[in-house]
């Protein structure tokens, strides 16, 4: 009855394996099985999207269609509403957050690390490092800086990083978004 201020769409693809030969089977290397790779949009609990698809697509294959379909019929109800999207780094796709740029929607998606990413994060890391060799405990710093891929972005885009260290192990993440 009342629109909400902002409305998060989780996007998502996982696994629907497959025993026999259904057409369209392909076997998926991550997963490890005959499988269809279905794409999810849920809004919370709400499942907005379920696109059957085979396995030898990207992740993100079909997103901006389905997007385009969801946000348009949210924006007809409720044009005020923030519509922000989230993934997982295989949606980090050039397509999707052109898309959502052009199109007033914000996104926050996790950024596969690379070399380039873990220098740019190299002085938040020893900090965390020392942190945690110091206390014992897991040590977090965060890093907020301009980067664009050297092939697959249109652009240059805000990517936060997080410098973590766990007692032995370094774990650097890193997100892209354009919300500030």
């Amino acid at each position: 009855r009342k629109p909400p201020r902002k409305i998060w769409l989780d996007l998502d693809a996982t696994d629907d394996p497959l025993h026999g030969q259904q057409e369209g089977r392909f076997f998926h290397g991550y997963y490890r099985c005959y499988c269809y790779l279905p794409l999810y949009i849920f809004s919370g609990e709400h499942l907005l999207c379920a696109r059957l698809r085979t396995a030898d697509k990207d992740a993100s294959s079909g997103s901006v269609d389905e997007l385009q379909r969801i946000v348009g019929q949210i924006r007809a109800r409720w044009p005020k509403t923030r519509i922000i999207i989230r993934a997982d780094s295989g949606f980090c796709r050039d397509a999707i957050m052109a898309w959502c740029e052009t199109n007033d929607v914000g996104y926050v998606l996790g950024l596969a690390r690379n070399k380039r990413l873990q220098q740019a994060l190299g002085k938040e890391m020893e900090e965390a490092r020392l942190a945690c060799e110091r206390t014992g405990e897991t040590a977090r710093c965060f890093r907020d800086f301009r980067y664009r891929t050297r092939k697959s972005w249109s652009c240059e885009r805000r990517v936060i990083g997080k410098a973590e260290y766990l007692p032995g192990k370094a774990n650097p993440r890193f997100v892209v978004t354009n919300l500030s």
